[in-house]
């Protein structure tokens, strides 16, 4: 395996375990056995180094969650069983919904997170749309923009509830119950 190769696996790995403001050079450099020149060589920087790590999570959690879209129907019966399968999804991937979640905090001072982060939204949104109400490419893109975006706020407070309190988190059937009364 090269340096090159080596320092992103270093990267993902201490992505997954200290998040992105936690990673220091030295926790690259020990990770991957390489030296510290070697960041500047392949990446220019940490900070890019970093980022290309971050965007290979950010594709790997994108593949995860359409995975786990795939082949609804938009019908309402269907809802709780796929909400129940992206609580399942946030459980077992729990380190790299941080890291997603991390990459909007670093948007702020980062123009290609804040477009990496942007374009992702755009996919998942229309993914959410035609999951959970049915809308595929054929249907008026505003209200595909629409349904999408008010999934997508779903999906987030819901994933912030399991990350950060899992022990009173809705259950699917919870979080769908609810939503049927209103």
């Amino acid at each position: 395996m090269s340096a090159k190769d080596k320092l992103l696996l270093a990267a993902r790995d201490c992505l997954l375990t200290k998040g992105y403001a936690h990673t220091t050079v030295r926790d690259l450099v020990a990770a991957s056995g390489a030296n510290q020149a070697s960041i500047n060589y392949h990446f220019g920087s940490k900070e890019q180094l970093l980022t290309k790590a971050l965007r290979d999570l950010n594709t790997e959690w994108g593949e995860l969650l359409f995975a786990v879209l795939d082949g609804t129907s938009g019908e309402p019966e269907d809802q709780e069983a796929l909400w129940g399968r992206i609580i399942e999804s946030i459980q077992a991937n729990r380190a790299l919904w941080f890291v997603n979640f991390e990459s909007v905090a670093s948007a702020r001072e980062d123009g290609e997170i804040r477009a990496m982060i942007a374009s992702g939204q755009e996919v998942a949104r229309a993914s959410l749309a035609r999951a959970f109400a049915g809308l595929g490419e054929d249907g008026d893109a505003r209200e595909v923009q629409a349904a999408g975006s008010h999934y997508l706020a779903l999906l987030i407070g819901l994933a912030a509830q399991w990350l950060s309190d899992p022990e009173r988190a809705p259950t699917a059937k919870e979080f769908v119950a609810f939503r049927r009364r209103s």
